[in-house]
């Protein structure tokens, strides 16, 4: 099928990003909104905009009724879910095809069985990705718990099945600390995603954050777009990313890919995925699978040339992938800022009115905004505002073209993060590219004393 019309179920800059991915292939968009999002960038350039509810999330961007009506209502024959919300939601996935829309995105029954980490685990050990030792799924039992630590090697990590961002996650260092933190990570859990369901694995000391770009057609096709280096990390949220990793070699890359890739085909997985590793000592540990978009999806855009959005729309339409593994080339090195309207050093949200705005520019400079000047940025969703891309034909030259954007960039009105982004790009490790996913936040420890 064609998709003539597409209804964006999202907002910020992932709405925009799919708008104009929409525009490029003659397609027309539908921009639902919140009334807090009345005067946002995509509903303006919409063709049509259609409100869904009040600020709060769940009466909105969440509410699914609302959106499938809207899409009724609109005549979209299509539905992207951007990031966030209800992109890895099978309910909502289920529902949307159930009325005849096409959903941009996976199966929902892959959606389902990557979204419960014990599922995910047990799947990707069966599709051959390497797995952290651990447990094979749930457990609660103390005697089975102690006897898969002892096997896997202290220190463990207590995991909720559901969820993340760090909650109902326990490190634990010996025996004697399992039973107290298995209750507390399962309370956790249970507050958090109302599931107290946990698992144990192996906790990796120091290592990288590496994750896999996959695209399958849903046919038994699939292929890898290389790696992204997602380290630097506070409180599990990303901060910085870039590709390709400064540590893995061309033979790592290609092994890791194609293992993922072949793992993808044999799912028939639909659409974009990203396959998400920790690294270490030359070895990857599956940890989970995102099933959408990712937001660090224009770093693997600029080393590649192959516009994502463009690629979920087409396979959504159910045309076969637009290039073959290799075909494929891997060129230079690009980073991505995300810029979050936060103090830089306490990160406290800062949402406010832009009064002065000015984007960086220059070559294979990019920015993924829907900030404008007037525009008011409001308190109720995420605090990411845009996102800084930059391409080099090297690492080093990436760097400083980053160095220089950096400058350029004026957002006023509010505090945000561009001069945290500028104090990383000046440390030795960061230059060197020696850097974990525990360095940022040692890094800011140090950076807070007098």
């Amino acid at each position: 099928m064609a998709i003539e019309k597409l209804l964006i179920a999202n907002r910020g800059e992932i709405a925009l990003r799919i708008h104009r991915a929409c525009h490029e292939m003659g397609i027309q968009t539908v921009a639902v909104h919140s009334t807090a999002d009345a005067d946002a960038m995509h509903v303006r350039l919409a063709d049509e905009a259609i409100c869904i509810g009040p600020p709060a999330a769940r009466d909105s961007y969440l509410n699914v009724a609302a959106i499938i009506s809207a899409a009724e209502i609109s005549g979209a024959d299509a539905i992207h879910p951007g990031y966030g919300f209800l992109s890895e939601n099978a309910k909502f996935a289920d529902i949307v095809e159930a009325h005849g829309l096409a959903f941009v995105g996976p199966k929902p029954e892959h959606i389902r069985t990557m979204g419960d980490k014990i599922e995910a685990k047990r799947t990707a050990g069966a599709l051959g990705l390497p797995l952290v030792p651990g447990s094979d799924g749930a457990i609660s039992d103390l005697e089975e718990a102690k006897a898969i630590a002892e096997k896997a090697g202290y220190p463990v990590i207590i995991k909720a099945a559901s969820g993340g961002g760090g909650r109902g996650m326990k490190v634990c260092n010996s025996p004697d600390e399992l039973e107290t933190l298995m209750q507390q990570a399962g309370s956790e859990a249970k507050a958090a995603f109302g599931d107290a369901t946990v698992y144990l694995e192996k906790y990796l000391g120091n290592p990288r954050h590496i994750e896999i770009q996959i695209f399958g057609d849903g046919k038994g096709n699939a292929i890898h777009l290389g790696e992204r280096d997602c380290s630097l990390q506070r409180r599990h949220q990303k901060v910085l990313e870039e590709a390709p990793s400064p540590v893995l070699s061309t033979a790592e890359r290609n092994r890791i890919g194609g293992i993922c890739a072949r793992a993808m085909a044999d799912m028939g997985y639909r659409g974009a995925g990203t396959i998400e590793f920790l690294w270490e000592d030359g070895e990857f540990y599956f940890i989970e699978m995102n099933t959408r978009l990712q937001v660090e999806h224009p770093v693997t855009e600029m080393i590649t040339g192959l516009d994502l959005v463009r690629e979920q729309i087409r396979i959504a339409e159910g045309k076969p992938l637009s290039v073959a593994q290799e075909d494929l080339v891997f060129s230079g090195h690009a980073i991505e800022c995300r810029i979050n309207a936060e103090d830089p050093r306490t990160f406290a949200p800062s949402p406010g009115t832009v009064t002065r705005y000015h984007v960086p520019g220059g070559m294979h400079v990019r920015v993924d905004s829907g900030l404008y000047q007037g525009y008011k940025v409001p308190p109720y969703y995420d605090s990411m505002i845009g996102k800084l891309i930059v391409y080099g034909r090297t690492r080093e030259g990436a760097i400083m073209r980053l160095k220089r954007a950096l400058q350029e960039y004026v957002i006023e009105g509010m505090k945000t993060t561009i001069p945290l982004h500028q104090a990383l790009l000046e440390d030795p490790d960061f230059l060197n590219g020696d850097y974990t996913i525990k360095w940022l936040e040692e890094w800011l420890a140090r950076e807070e004393k007098p």
